[in-house]
């Protein structure tokens, strides 16, 4: 039986946690979009975080990074995590580096959350339509989180078993369902403030970006 409240409810936790507005630089233009264009050496691959109060044990907010040929990306819809020094269009990371990936996931992991972690390899060609269907999403409204990393996962090949939902922790146990589905918990005992995490990369980059004396 559908319970509205208790659907209001959940939209109201996903908003106070996780998919609220993006803290929105404006977008990136192409140029920089190319020169921050990072590609992993490793199998293509998809990686879904799910980002779960530690308090309440609900889910809080869904995203994907994408490892394509042809770079990685995250698909952070309606994320609040963003980085001067990473360039965004619409919700799209870019310049994934080993660095960027860490960071990230860091970000969301404190005290007062945990985040989820599930990768599976694919084709490349899968994930290079992962890619383009993120890129083509747009910009995603205040909790609509799920349902844009639901809907992106839905469409590929040998994800037809995916439904598209509001709720992350729904998306990561259908997720876990999949043959050669790998997991971690991301735990830290951080600030709840994920502004101060941005903060000290940010002040990282420029350091590592100064010239050496």
């Amino acid at each position: 039986m559908f319970h509205r409240a208790t659907f209001l409810a959940g939209l109201a936790a996903l908003a106070l946690a996780g998919c609220t507005p993006s803290m929105h630089y404006p977008n990136a233009t192409p140029e920089q979009v190319a020169a921050a264009r990072y590609v992993d050496s490793g199998p293509t691959k998809l990686t879904l975080y799910t980002m779960i109060s530690n308090r309440s044990e609900a889910g809080a907010h869904s995203s994907l990074m994408i490892s394509a040929p042809s770079q990685r990306v995250v698909f952070d819809p309606a994320g609040s995590v963003r980085a001067s020094n990473v360039p965004e269009v619409d919700d799209v990371l870019y310049g994934v580096t080993p660095e960027v990936a860490e960071f990230y996931a860091r970000a969301h992991a404190r005290e007062t959350y945990r985040v989820r972690i599930q990768s599976i390899e694919v084709p490349p060609e899968v994930a290079e339509q992962a890619l383009r269907a993120a890129q083509a999403y747009g910009p995603v409204s205040q909790s609509f989180c799920t349902q844009a990393t639901s809907s992106v996962l839905s469409q590929l090949p040998g994800f037809e078993g995916i439904h598209r939902t509001w709720f992350p922790r729904s998306l990561a146990d259908q997720l876990a369902q999949m043959p050669g589905v790998t997991e971690q918990v991301l735990r830290e005992q951080d600030s709840d403030d994920k502004q101060l995490a941005v903060a000290a990369f940010e002040q990282s980059a420029a350091a590592d970006d100064q010239p050496s004396r």
